[in-house]
């Protein structure tokens, strides 16, 4: 099915559309031009900052909860944020991670994301048999 085929090269890295070895080309349509000042520097002095928000955000909010309750409290709320991290949907839908956002208190906080990053509106939409085969690793 050459329709399934041409929706699926730009969401699932597929090695026969795709050069590879030491002579590939630099694909100016996908990956625009290269920059080498922005592979070495963040574009912005808080950019790092704000990559690593939650990452920081939370091993804050584990540090206080080890203090006030002891080692047993932080030990347990990683392990259930990774038992929630783990239950996803299927690879063609759309998870909102709800379980994992109550654990962390932002469920009832209306951020960026939650107004600008629509899934109905998202582009990245193959065909489910053919995504389903390539996370099992049939494909």
């Amino acid at each position: 099915n050459s329709r399934g085929a041409s929706l699926l090269k730009d969401s699932i890295p597929i090695h026969e559309f795709s050069a590879s070895g030491p002579f590939e080309g630099h694909d100016l349509l996908r990956r625009g031009f290269t920059s080498v000042k922005s592979e070495l520097l963040p574009s912005h002095p808080l950019e790092l900052s704000e990559k690593n928000f939650q990452l920081n955000q939370d091993k804050t909010n584990f540090a206080t909860l080890r203090n006030i309750q002891g080692l047993h409290a932080p030990l347990k709320l990683q392990m259930e944020f990774r038992a929630v991290k783990q239950v996803q949907r299927l690879p063609f839908l759309h998870s909102s991670n709800i379980a994992l956002d109550t654990l962390r208190g932002n469920d009832e906080c209306i951020s960026f994301e939650d107004i600008l990053n629509d899934p109905s509106q998202s582009e990245v939409m193959g065909e489910p048999h053919m995504m389903m085969e390539y996370k099992l690793g049939l494909l």
